[in-house]
């Protein structure tokens, strides 16, 4: 399904390897070490596939489309490698993280250096509202992050504060993502509108998505199940499955918020979680967020652009990793 995806952008998808490649290039032994060893997989380039295929929705995909896409999925890149600082993990994306390879100290300043080239790779797009946008996204990202390490502290369990979360962090990206495609490549101000509308309705699915994959066995992440729950968060399935959930389960999810709760206390919670419906409410929310954003699609000009973000929707909810 991914290479019908990006059928429409194959060429540009290859320009666009060769603009975030040119980025990174340095001459710090360390720092390339530690900048090779985070960009080894590409991997499903599923951001710069959505920032190139708004952009041939518009027109053509131009070098300031590149270096815009470039730019998103560095500074995504950067929010990674500090995220894994914060919440100590060993692994990403089936790899060992920077800051267990090289430490912390080092992961941190990669992360800085990354964020620079990314404030670098939107300058070159020439447009101050490309630029302004980065900048609320960092501000968004930063923001969502500090609001989930303070919901470790809460005590109460409602949906909203975790679609606060989700809106600020990868619902953001993938809205900046689709606007900054959509606008560099010189749509109208109703299609970036439409199309920014569309990314953020994806980057919830992409979330929920990844949410649900902490329940799944099979899923390929490289994270164990019950990973979310290992660092204190409490997803959307968890949150449903405590509405009517008894003192016990509600005492256990708070143990899990204050990271005291024990291996076999998470596998407890996963599968009350997953027997009290948590993860069908789930899937189901995921479900309507995407037909909602297929919706949106119908007012596009380009017949295999909208043919491929329709796809890239059902991707979305049905990917295994």
């Amino acid at each position: 399904m991914l290479n019908a995806i990006q059928k429409p952008i194959q060429s540009e998808l290859q320009r666009y390897e060769t603009v975030f490649r040119a980025a990174l290039h340095c001459d710090n032994p360390l720092l390339s070490a530690a900048l090779a060893h985070v960009t080894h997989k590409l991997g499903k380039m599923m951001r710069p596939t959505l920032v190139l295929l708004c952009a041939r929705e518009a027109g053509a995909v131009n070098e300031a489309v590149l270096h815009a896409a470039s730019g998103l999925e560095l500074l995504h890149t950067a929010s990674l490698v500090h995220d894994d600082v914060v919440d100590e993990s060993d692994m990403r994306r089936g790899q060992h993280s920077v800051n267990a390879v090289f430490g912390n100290k080092a992961a941190v300043l990669v992360g800085d250096f990354i964020t620079s080239t990314a404030l670098k790779e939107i300058y070159c797009t020439g447009s101050m509202e490309a630029i302004g946008r980065m900048a609320w996204l960092g501000q968004q990202l930063a923001d969502g992050e500090l609001m989930q390490l303070n919901n470790l502290q809460l005590t109460t369990f409602d949906e909203a504060t975790y679609y606060d979360v989700i809106d600020r962090k990868t619902a953001a990206l993938f809205e900046t993502c689709a606007r900054l495609g959509a606008l560099l490549g010189g749509a109208d101000a109703g299609t970036v509108e439409r199309l920014g509308r569309f990314g953020h309705l994806v980057g919830r699915c992409f979330q929920m998505r990844d949410d649900l994959f902490d329940f799944d066995e099979t899923a390929q992440t490289g994270k164990p199940r019950g990973n979310d729950m290992q660092e204190g968060k409490l997803t959307l399935p968890v949150l449903f499955a405590l509405r009517d959930a008894d003192e016990r389960h509600r005492r256990l999810a708070l143990k899990v918020r204050a990271l005291e709760a024990s291996q076999q206390e998470i596998d407890e919670l996963v599968d009350y979680t997953v027997a009290a419906g948590g993860v069908a409410y789930a899937a189901q929310q995921m479900q309507r967020l995407g037909t909602e954003a297929t919706k949106l699609l119908q007012a596009l000009r380009v017949d295999d652009v909208k043919e491929a973000l329709k796809q890239y929707v059902a991707y979305v909810n049905l990917r295994t990793s």
